[in-house]
């Protein structure tokens, strides 16, 4: 249904130390972080959408930023190295109210 949650993958490049430590913060606190500059994140549509309300308060024009949403099937064809997550398991992230 319309609250189903789906796999998102986050990259971005923010150039200035500030807010990408801003940014970082903010994506810590919906998902895992897989690489320096990329999360996963396993959303329903509103957090989604609350997130990236969150990031453009930060971000600015100069900043770049990829959403890629994964469908289930995709999602488990995802192969990682050195990654301690698997992608079908829960894990703590805190919600806003």
């Amino acid at each position: 249904m319309g609250s189903e949650k789906r796999w998102y993958l986050f990259a971005y490049d923010v150039r200035e130390p500030k807010r990408l430590k801003s940014v970082s913060k903010i994506l810590e606190g919906y998902g895992i972080r897989v690489q320096y500059s990329l999360f996963r994140c396993r959303l329903t549509p509103r957090e989604l959408e609350r997130l990236r309300w969150e990031l453009s308060r930060v971000m600015l024009s100069e900043d770049a930023l990829m959403v890629v949403g994964l469908c289930s099937q995709c999602a488990d064809r995802v192969h990682t190295t050195g990654c301690s997550h698997a992608w079908d398991s829960e894990f703590s992230t805190f919600e806003i109210v």
